[in-house]
């Protein structure tokens, strides 16, 4: 079987985005409607298919674009997202994905992108191409009538107020607030303004799940400043003349703990919701320690998310900040060639140098290991523990674990 990998231009993209489909276990149709939208998403020079030369089908797809991800500190780095990654299950097992993968690399690398990124569909597969999750999320369901909050509970206080808005209003201003709340926690992405009129129904594929219209609840302080964003869906069961009506978070943003517990205590407070779903949330989430009895919210989900591939170590590790002063020698093991190298570390809360050195390494890792703990959530510790992290000098991994962890565990709310 003779397969092609290849950038696709404008007359594959029928093609393409039936594999695609094919590949997710969606329906193989493609609308007239959903090529010319997401036609104008798409960058074709980092978009690849694998085509099959006997029949001319697309048989693999492989996307990837320029994203901006927050590290501790607030500052933000260029990164190569990866997205729509699929081989349809007659070729499978050909060694597409690394062909594609690889390319993908080498460009990301070329242009100078700090990283690559992408959310893992099977925990196995990224590994081997020097990916680590990075940041991990938690899904609660809360059972409100067992939570134990003030049924009388009439608003926000401190002179704050939540209103609720509609799409155009989020459009205008949840923008800003995102990227205000991006520079105050690490590991979140940027959003566009497509993300945003998807997110709105501005922008609708008709061929995908139905458009429900959500409910948009907007905090702001007394000063009047936009602090927190809210949506979310109802779905409206009653039972027996008594409602079963569940909540579910498609997001919550927000820049203050104030606007934070304000909007959950809101949504938590809605006559007839008895049952909230929190959508995506960091791990470190005030839920469930918000609620009077944290009982009431179980877990449903605790996974990796965010998946991170180091391409330029000193730009990861100068870029983000450092809770305390210290220095380190890390011998980073890249089989690509893309990111590894001998790099002393010296950081502290006002920044930091990472550059090359012939000093003797003190801790020796895989660039995978790197993307695990260069957000600060991971444990080196715990790595050692495990035998993924060899410690060439005694203390180098308790002063690596006092380095590099966070006070808070970076989130990235999103999928893409």
């Amino acid at each position: 079987m003779s397969l092609d990998v290849r950038t696709i231009d404008d007359t594959d993209l029928p093609g393409w985005l039936r594999a695609m489909r094919i590949g997710f276990l969606q329906t193989p149709a493609v609308s007239k409607e959903e090529i010319e939208i997401r036609r104008a998403g798409m960058d074709f020079a980092r978009t690849q298919g694998a085509f099959d030369t006997a029949t001319g089908a697309c048989v693999g797809t492989f996307r990837s674009f320029t994203q901006h991800m927050s590290v501790p500190g607030g500052a933000s780095v260029r990164t190569n997202a990866v997205s729509n990654v699929t081989v349809v299950p007659t070729h499978r097992r050909r060694g597409l994905l690394s062909r594609m993968v690889e390319r993908d690399l080498r460009a990301a690398k070329e242009r100078g992108d700090a990283a690559a990124t992408l959310l893992s569909a099977e925990y196995p597969i990224y590994g081997r191409y020097g990916y680590g999750p990075a940041t991990w999320v938690t899904e609660w369901e809360v059972d409100v009538a067992a939570a134990g909050l003030d049924a009388r509970y009439a608003g926000p206080g401190s002179g704050g107020r939540v209103d609720l808005v509609d799409g155009a209003t989020v459009r205008e201003l949840g923008p800003g607030l995102h990227e205000r709340m991006r520079a105050g926690r690490h590991g979140v992405v940027d959003r566009t303004d497509r993300w945003w009129r998807f997110a709105t129904g501005d922008l609708f594929i008709n061929s995908g799940p139905a458009w429900t219209e959500p409910y948009y609840a907007l905090y702001r302080s007394a000063d009047g400043t936009v602090d927190g964003l809210l949506t979310y869906t109802a779905d409206g069961v009653w039972e027996a003349k008594r409602s079963r009506t569940t909540a579910t978070v498609r997001s919550l943003i927000a820049v203050s703990a104030e606007a934070e517990r304000a909007l959950w205590h809101y949504l938590l407070s809605v006559d007839w919701v008895t049952r909230v779903l929190s959508g995506l949330r960091a791990p470190d989430d005030l839920l469930p320690l918000l609620l009077p009895d944290p009982r009431a919210a179980r877990i449903t989900t605790h996974a990796d998310h965010l998946w991170l591939r180091p391409l330029d170590t000193p730009a990861l590790l100068e870029t983000r900040t450092y809770s305390g002063a210290g220095s380190l020698v890390l011998q980073v093991v890249d089989p690509a060639g893309l990111a590894g190298g001998r790099f002393l570390l010296e950081a502290g809360p006002d920044g930091a140098s990472c550059v090359p050195t012939s000093r003797p390494a003190e801790l020796t890792l895989d660039v995978g290991e790197l993307g695990a703990l260069c957000l600060g959530d991971e444990s080196a510790v715990r790595l050692a523990t495990l035998g993924r992290v060899a410690e060439e000098r005694p203390g180098a991994v308790e002063r690596a674990e006092l380095m590099l962890r966070t006070a808070r565990r970076p989130w990235c709310p999103d999928q893409f």
